[in-house]
Parts: C-alpha cells; sequence; structure tokens
C-alpha cells in the first residue's frame, strides 16, 4: 500500500490500485483512455485542502478532472467552470440527489465550483459524474 502524503516516492498505478480497492477504479481509468485517450498523470499536492498525491486526466492540455485514492473508494474533482455553468444548472433537476447536493453546496470561486464527488459503487453518482466530465471534454 502506498502512503498517499509521501511526496519523495511516486506511487505506480498498481499501489493505488491495490489502496484504493474498489473495481470502478480500474473501470474508471479504462473508460477516460478509451473515451478521452487520457493516462493517469500522478502529482503531487502541498495544499493543504487535498495533501498528498493524487491523479489528473486530461484531454490534451484540458483538464478533465482530478482524482483523490481513498481506501476502498475514490472522489473525483470536477470543476464547473464558466463555460458549463448554465448547462449544468439547468440540467441539475436530471442529476441524481447526491449530485445535485454536492453541487449546491460547493462555494462558488472565480466563477467555478470545484464538485468533489465520491465514487463507491456502480450507481446514478457515477453514470452522473462520467456526464459531467463529458461535458468538460468539449
Amino acid at each position: 500500500m502506498f502512503n498517499r502524503n509521501d511526496s519523495t516516492s511516486t506511487p505506480s498505478l498498481e499501489e493505488i490500485t491495490n489502496s484504493v480497492n474498489n473495481p470502478l477504479w480500474e473501470d474508471f481509468c479504462t473508460y477516460m483512455h478509451q473515451q478521452y485517450h487520457a493516462k493517469p498523470e500522478f502529482t503531487f499536492s502541498k495544499c493543504s485542502w487535498e495533501y498528498g498525491w493524487n491523479i489528473k486526466f486530461k484531454k490534451g492540455s484540458k483538464s478533465l478532472c482530478t482524482v483523490y485514492p481513498r481506501e476502498n473508494f475514490f472522489v473525483l474533482k470536477v470543476v464547473i467552470g464558466k463555460k458549463e455553468k448554465d448547462r449544468f444548472e439547468n440540467a441539475l433537476p436530471s442529476f441524481c440527489d447526491e449530485i445535485r447536493q454536492i453541487y449546491e453546496e460547493t462555494k462558488e470561486g472565480n466563477g467555478q465550483r470545484w464538485l468533489m464527488i465520491p465514487i463507491e459503487d456502480d450507481g446514478k453518482v457515477y453514470a452522473d459524474a462520467k456526464t459531467i466530465i463529458d461535458w468538460r471534454s468539449k
């Protein structure tokens, strides 16, 4: 198991997979590669908000999402920016309760909301998170 807070040792994808210990992690990595040709990019954040290793997925130079590995699940950070805001808010009623709640509880800064979406099972939250990522890709 990797140490999420050890900046001196970059974890491998296998170590992250073993730590997350959730089949959705592998499913998500496969989805991001097949859908957007995005490969995981490991970065270490010294930010007090989310200190430690995270994984970024980009389409070209555009950031699609950042993943924060946890034990038995992972958290997706997806930014709703100025370009996505109106479309997202119009579609908000179609999203599951959890996504709506996350959006409503997330403060806006510089015209953006950084949604932190926990992915624990293959339900509506996971499907909605992929829809939001798809909007970011366009």
